[in-house]
């Protein structure tokens, strides 16, 4: 019965239905799975990351706005200066063509830009450096660099201009539109009566208004470009994560390969060491006494009658780590007690987190008798 029936399986068509078995085994092919930290560090390594362009331009718009605001009417103040002073030297001068007076006044237009909007300049950088470490981190690369055949391929530009990613680009890009239009609107409406007297105002009057406007209504567009680029830099990582998915065999594949990868063991080992030590040094505060060889050994013990019957190990180590489980201790006013071979023996027979073993019961009893005769001013 068996035989019939894997005979019966085995055929391309059974009763009519055409059976292709490599769809049943691909089955298993969909990427459900989340990317692994080694699937996120390679792709990083290639320039594979996610980031938001519109957060970015939107903080550092509102740096630049704020900045602007700030430094304003010291700006204001220095390029009036330069123009009240370039109209009088040309005024005194006869001949407009005098070269001295050409020099002077292209030097002191360079002076005036350096420090009006060099600031500025160096503001703006400094902010897109900022936000973009915020994003990113630290990263370089040349893989972005490198020439692709999808990306010179026609088709795969076709398919780019009318992807999913594009579509959001352009419902972005209307966001903006809308976003900009509205709050424009939305200001100069609310300000109707101080536009209409304008036309009755002089000169000042207006520049103010129009100062101020422009302030309110780009600060007030900024903010909202931030919520946008939020909403942008959620749906950027989330487009990543979704780009990275792995599939269960791709998971066991990569598993398989960094197990068995002797660097990254090593990696693995060294990280549980140091763990492992961290907490180690965190107990010796709370030993009783360390005994000590004195130099090349260090043991320290407690004795706490709730976690054990006997008193037990909390740490221990050789040279460079015995020097440090002293300084610890005397740090911490641990007692340091000097027994040579107590401190050898603990230390070759007894690992941390034992209670010692009954034979030396008795010359652990009597160090940590003097230990408390010393605690308690005896």
């Amino acid at each position: 019965m068996i035989r019939t029936i894997d005979e019966s399986l085995s055929k391309k068509d059974y009763h009519g239905i055409n059976l292709n078995y490599q769809l049943f085994a691909a089955g298993g092919g969909d990427k459900t799975e989340k990317a692994t930290p080694k699937k996120k560090n390679d792709a990083r390594k290639k320039g594979q990351i996610f980031q938001s362009r519109e957060m970015s331009a939107s903080i550092i718009l509102i740096i630049m706005i704020v900045s602007i605001k700030a430094l304003g009417s010291n700006l204001y103040g220095q390029l009036t200066v330069y123009m009240k002073n370039t109209f009088t030297e040309y005024v005194k001068v006869k001949d407009a063509f005098d070269i001295n007076l050409v020099l002077k006044l292209y030097i002191d237009a360079i002076l005036v830009l350096a420090k009006t909007v060099l600031p500025l300049l160096l503001i703006a950088a400094l902010a897109a450096v900022i936000v973009g470490y915020a994003q990113v981190g630290v990263l370089f690369t040349f893989e972005t660099l490198k020439i692709k055949g999808n990306r010179i391929n026609p088709l795969s530009g076709f398919k780019r201009i009318f992807s999913m990613r594009s579509l959001v680009e352009l419902l972005k890009s209307i966001i903006k539109i809308v976003i900009v239009a509205w709050v424009a609107y939305s200001y100069l409406k609310s300000k109707t009566n101080e536009v209409l007297a304008l036309m009755d105002a002089d000169l000042p009057s207006i520049l103010s208004f129009i100062g101020d406007a422009t302030f309110n209504v780009a600060i007030k567009i900024s903010f909202a470009l931030v919520i946008l680029g939020f909403a942008d830099y959620m749906y950027q990582r989330f487009d990543y994560e979704k780009n990275l998915r792995m599939t269960k065999q791709e998971v066991k594949d990569e598993y398989k390969q960094t197990e068995g990868n002797p660097e990254i063991k090593g990696k693995i080992k060294q990280k549980q060491r140091q763990m492992s030590m961290r907490r180690m040094m965190q107990d010796v505060p709370k030993a009783d006494v360390v005994i000590t060889n004195p130099t090349h050994f260090a043991v320290a013990i407690k004795y706490d009658l709730q976690k054990a019957s006997a008193p037990y190990i909390v740490a221990k180590g050789q040279d460079y780590i015995a020097l440090r489980i002293k300084q610890i201790a005397a740090e911490n006013k641990v007692q340091v007690v000097e027994n040579k071979p107590l401190a050898r023996t603990l230390f070759s027979t007894v690992d941390i987190g034992e209670a010692i073993p009954p034979e030396l019961y008795q010359a652990v009893a009597e160090i940590l008798a003097f230990v408390y005769k010393i605690k308690n001013g005896g």
